[in-house]
């Protein structure tokens, strides 16, 4: 007997205490009550990433814990369906407010994926007994893929008309209860009331998952749209020699952006210019944008070999002799020949000139000054239309002026830029029609305004300007940039040639010179 007893002392602890595993072969029930009564299962996540791993659990709970995780992920599931309204009026209490029906049938059956058209749905298979569940699955595989393209089609076809305008997409308020939810969403909707094919399966209609009109969505409508056009524009090219037109400047984000032209001659023979892209650039060292020129080249399989030409402004990092962009490409491809912008180039000579001469130069200060003057408010504004509106009555009553198509627009006061080519011709010309109004308003901000210094500026300027030499310059000014407007305009004509350029040029010469013999 001895053999098979263990003698133990009194004071000495069982086993049975001292070994987990033979305690809980003992008593199962108890030992996993304390081990439950220790773990808090409410906390408990269903989420496999955010739980603890399985294994740091004790095996005797595994079971219960599982129990719990799937009953949660059950329940989780279920609030995030749509069930429409979930009252009792249907299924257990009855209906009474008949008359409200209609209304509370609507809310009742909910969105195309609320609880009632699931069950419909469900019924009308259980009814088909005639069709297999995998002939019902295969129809419903096949209808759900037709719904999504169809879909997609309506969001693609609208996101090519904005694009085609060059509008924006998003709207400052996209919420249901907004009058203006954008151009995208707005337009959307339209194309939904007048195609009733497609009514039933987008916006609203659509599953939640599967509207096609996100942010994201629109996003990579309008990148696949982007690299179809280039494609396009590639497959034209015909991997064919072409130049290249850059130029750098700040978005509205004051990022550095660079844009990118591609210039080629098509099958037809005809010059095609294509703008295929804008590059953000983290400086605007030449070495940064030649390396930003290259890598797009490279990215639409096009090699810097196959330049024939560069088109740049006249900045220091493009057009540079040593250390420019056009010399870095010249030092790689020598047939990459670059050709600065006529037009570019009269308007800076222009402006040089302009300035070299005191009496232009202080011409051209006066001007500037007149303008921020009068288009300072917009009660200036509107009394030089208004103004100018009175003259043109009288005119067409005295039969000085005549009524026609496109004759007696509307003129205003542009302001002139040295960038902005044509704009110094356009503000002359507009300056001699609308002088009688001009004047009227600086005699108004002279007499009334209460800012002191603008009443004696418009006062002093109100003088300058009627005086002999102002008017001189005026007219003087205004018909030698007529004569180089219309160069100007010549130059940038795409299919202009460099013979007829510099035919063009010539005879503008000759006709400045020739009012600089005889004329003036």
């Amino acid at each position: 007997m001895d053999r098979l007893v263990t003698r133990t002392n009194p004071g000495q602890p069982s086993s049975s205490s001292t070994n987990p595993s033979i305690a809980s072969s003992i008593a199962p029930e108890i030992q996993r009550d304390k081990f439950l009564s220790d773990l808090d299962l409410e906390s408990l996540n269903a989420n496999p990433g955010d739980k603890k791993p399985i294994t740091e659990y004790n095996p005797n709970i595994l079971y219960q814990m599982m129990l719990h995780i799937v009953c949660v992920a059950i329940c989780s599931k279920n609030e995030h369906e749509s069930h429409g309204n979930t009252g009792y009026a249907f299924t257990k209490n009855g209906f009474k407010t008949w008359n409200k029906a209609i209304e509370r049938f609507k809310a009742h059956v909910g969105e195309i994926n609320s609880m009632h058209n699931k069950c419909f749905n469900m019924m009308l298979d259980l009814m088909n007994q005639s069709q297999s569940i995998r002939t019902s699955f295969d129809k419903q595989s096949e209808k759900g893929k037709s719904e999504s393209r169809r879909r997609l089609s309506a969001s693609i076809d609208v996101a090519r008309f904005i694009l085609r305008l060059g509008l924006s997409f998003r709207g400052h308020d996209e919420s249901q209860s907004s009058t203006n939810r954008g151009i995208f969403l707005e337009l959307l909707q339209w194309y939904r009331d007048i195609d009733r094919d497609i009514e039933s399966i987008i916006l609203e209609n659509a599953p939640r998952n599967e509207i096609m009109c996100s942010p994201s969505i629109q996003k990579d409508i309008v990148d696949a749209c982007a690299k179809e056009t280039i494609t396009a524009i590639i497959e034209d090219l015909d991997v064919d020699f072409f130049g290249i037109l850059v130029d750098e400047s700040k978005d509205i984000s004051h990022k550095e952006q660079m844009t990118l032209v591609l210039r080629y001659v098509n099958k037809e023979g005809e010059v095609i210019e294509r703008f295929v892209g804008i590059v953000h650039v983290s400086n605007t060292s030449a070495m940064s944008l030649k390396k930003a020129i290259c890598s797009f080249l490279s990215d639409h399989s096009l090699s810097p070999t196959q330049i024939r030409g560069q088109g740049y402004d006249g900045a220091s990092n493009m057009q540079g002799e040593l250390n420019g962009v056009k010399t870095l490409i010249l030092n790689e491809s020598p047939s990459t020949y670059c050709i600065h912008c006529f037009a570019h180039q009269l308007q800076l000579t222009l402006v040089a000139l302009a300035k070299k001469h005191s009496d232009v130069d202080d011409f051209f200060c006066i001007v500037t000054n007149v303008l921020n003057i009068v288009g300072a408010s917009f009660k200036r504004r509107d009394l030089l239309r208004e103004h100018q509106a009175e003259k043109l009555e009288e005119l067409l009553k005295s039969g000085k002026v005549h009524t026609g198509r496109g004759l007696n627009q509307e003129r205003g006061l542009q302001r002139l830029g040295d960038t902005r080519w044509g704009s110094h011709y356009k503000t002359l010309d507009n300056l001699i029609v609308l002088f009688p109004s001009i004047i009227y308003v600086l005699e108004f901000t002279a007499r009334e305004c209460p800012n002191y210094t603008d009443r004696i500026v418009a006062e002093s300027l109100m003088g300058k300007i009627q005086e002999f030499d102002f008017a001189f310059m005026l007219h003087l000014m205004l018909k030698v940039l007529t004569m180089s407007n219309e160069l100007n305009c010549a130059l940038q004509r795409m299919d202009q040639d460099i013979v007829n350029a510099m035919g063009l040029l010539a005879l503008t010469k000759q006709r400045l010179q020739t009012m600089r013999n005889s004329e003036y």
